[in-house]
C-alpha cells in the first residue's frame, strides 16, 4: 500500500473501532435498565465502564511501546469483542449477575486506551510520508473519532430499539473484530516518525523506570498541567452527561434508545464535520482563543437545553451548534501534544496524559446517576452547565495558556533569538492530553 492508502487505512480502523466504543457506550445503560435497575445503577455501571480506561491509559503506555503499536491496536480490539461476546451469551445460558456485568464491562475497557495510543503513535510517520501536514492529519484523525460516533450512536439506537440490548451487544463485538482484523490486513508494517536530534532514542531502563520518565515528562510542562486540569473537570462533566444523564433523560422524556441514538449521533456529526473543516484551516487561526470559545460552545447549548427540560427538535439543534464547536478541540490539543512529546515516548505519555484527563469520567458517570436520583434529571443538567461554562473560560486568563500559540520564528534580520520550536531542548519539558 502507499503511504496516503496506509494513512486512510489508520483513520479507518479508528473509526470502526470507536464505533464499537460508542455503540457499547449506548447499549450498556439499557441492559441495565432492561434489568430493571434504577438511575444509579446506570452510574455504577458507567463507573465500571470507565475506571479501566484511566487504569489502562496509565500503565499501559509503555507495554503499548515493547508491545508494538499494530499489535496493541489489534489486541485491544480483541479483548472488547470477546467480553461483549460474553455478556449476551451469559445471559441467555447460565445467568448474568449483576457483578459479572460490571466485570465484563470493566474488563472490556481496560486495553481502549492502549489501543488508541498505539494507533495515535503511528499518525505522525503516516503523515509524514503521505506529505500531509501535522495540523491537518491530526484534524482527520480526530474527524475519524467523531465520524465513529455519527455512525455508532443512531445505529446503535436503532438496534437496542428493535432488537433489544444483549443482541446489540453481539453485534458490537462483532464490530470490534472486523476493526482488529482491517488492522492485521492494512498497518503491518506500519512505522513511527523518526526521532529528531533533539529527542533521540534511548533504551529501555525498565518498566517502572519508563513509567516514572513519562510521568515527570508529564508532570513538569506547566501549559499541560492547566490542560489535564481543565479537561479532568470537563471530562467529568461531559460523562456526566453523556453515560448517565442524556440516556436518563431519552428514557423518560424522550422516546427511549432511538432519541438517544439520534442526540449522540447528531452530536457526533457536527464535530465530524467540525474536525475535518479545522483541520484545513487549524494552521491559519490562533490556538488559545478558538480553543476557549468552540469549547464554551461544546458545553454550553447541549447541557442547557435538556435543563430547560426541552424536546428532541431543541435537543438536536443545540447538539448541532455544540457538536460543530467540539470539533475543533482535539485538533488543537492533538497537534500541540505531537509538537511537544519526543517521538520515542509517546505512546507513554499519551496513555499518562489521556489517564490523568480522563481520571474524573468514571466519577462523572456515577455523579451523573446520583444526581439525577436526587435532584432531578434537569435540574443536574443545569449545575453541569453553569459549572462547564465556568471553567472551560480559564484560558482567557493568561500565564501558562500562551505556551498553546505556535512558536514564533524570528525573520530574517529580527532582532533577538528565534523562540524555540515546542518540543526541543530548550523548550518545557511537558504535556497533557484530552
Amino acid at each position: 500500500m502507499n503511504a496516503h492508502w496506509r494513512l486512510r487505512s489508520l483513520l479507518a480502523v479508528q473509526v470502526v473501532s470507536r464505533t464499537g466504543n460508542v455503540a457499547t457506550t449506548i447499549a450498556v445503560p439499557f441492559v441495565v435498565l432492561s434489568r430493571g435497575g434504577s438511575a444509579t445503577d446506570v452510574g455504577i455501571a458507567a463507573f465500571a465502564a470507565t475506571v479501566p480506561i484511566v487504569l489502562g491509559g496509565a500503565f499501559g503506555g509503555v507495554l503499548v511501546e515493547r508491545f508494538g503499536f499494530v499489535r496493541s491496536s489489534v489486541a485491544s480490539d480483541l479483548v472488547s469483542a470477546v467480553t461483549l461476546v460474553a455478556i449476551p451469551l451469559l445471559a441467555w445460558t447460565v445467568g448474568l449477575p449483576s457483578w459479572a456485568l460490571l466485570a465484563l464491562v470493566f474488563l472490556g475497557g481496560l486495553f481502549d486506551t492502549p489501543g488508541e495510543s498505539g494507533r495515535r503513535v503511528l499518525l505522525p510517520g503516516l503523515a509524514d510520508a503521505a506529505g500531509i501536514p501535522l495540523e491537518r492529519a491530526v484534524g482527520h484523525f480526530e474527524a475519524s473519532v467523531r465520524f465513529s460516533v455519527l455512525l455508532g450512536a443512531p445505529a446503535a439506537g436503532l438496534l437496542v430499539g428493535a432488537v433489544g440490548p444483549l443482541p446489540a451487544l453481539a453485534v458490537t463485538a462483532a464490530v470490534f473484530t472486523a476493526a482488529a482484523l482491517l488492522a492485521v490486513l492494512t498497518l503491518r508494517g506500519a512505522t513511527v516518525a523518526p526521532a529528531t536530534e533533539d529527542t533521540p532514542v534511548e533504551p529501555s531502563a525498565g518498566y517502572w523506570r519508563d513509567l516514572g520518565a513519562g510521568l515527570r515528562f508529564c508532570a513538569r510542562d506547566p501549559l499541560f498541567r492547566l490542560v489535564i486540569a481543565l479537561v479532568l473537570v470537563t471530562n467529568l462533566l461531559d460523562a456526566a452527561r453523556s453515560t448517565a444523564l442524556l440516556p436518563l433523560y431519552a428514557d423518560r422524556l424522550l422516546d427511549g434508545a432511538q432519541s438517544l441514538g439520534i442526540v449522540s449521533g447528531t452530536f457526533g456529526g457536527a464535530a465530524f464535520l467540525g474536525s475535518l473543516v479545522f483541520g484545513y484551516v487549524a494552521h491559519r487561526v490562533p490556538r488559545r482563543i478558538t480553543f476557549v470559545v468552540c469549547f464554551a460552545l461544546a458545553g454550553g447549548p447541549s447541557l442547557v437545553v435538556p435543563a430547560l427540560g426541552l424536546g428532541l427538535p431543541w435537543v438536536l439543534g443545540a447538539c448541532v451548534v455544540s457538536g460543530l464547536a467540539a470539533g475543533a478541540l482535539n485538533p488543537i490539543l492533538g497537534a500541540v501534544e505531537l509538537e511537544r512529546i519526543p517521538a520515542a515516548m509517546r505512546a507513554r505519555v499519551f496513555g499518562l496524559l489521556s489517564a490523568g484527563s480522563w481520571a474524573g469520567i468514571p466519577l462523572g458517570g456515577l455523579f451523573g446517576g446520583i444526581a439525577a436520583d436526587g435532584i432531578g434529571v434537569t435540574t443536574t443538567f443545569g449545575v453541569v452547565a453553569v459549572v462547564y461554562t465556568v471553567v472551560t473560560l480559564s484560558p482567557l486568563l493568561g500565564g501558562s495558556w500562551r505556551l498553546m500559540e505556535r512558536p514564533r520564528v524570528a525573520s530574517a534580520g529580527e532582532p533577538g533569538p528565534a523562540l524555540a520550536r515546542s518540543g526541543s531542548r530548550n523548550a518545557p519539558v511537558d504535556e497533557g492530553h484530552d
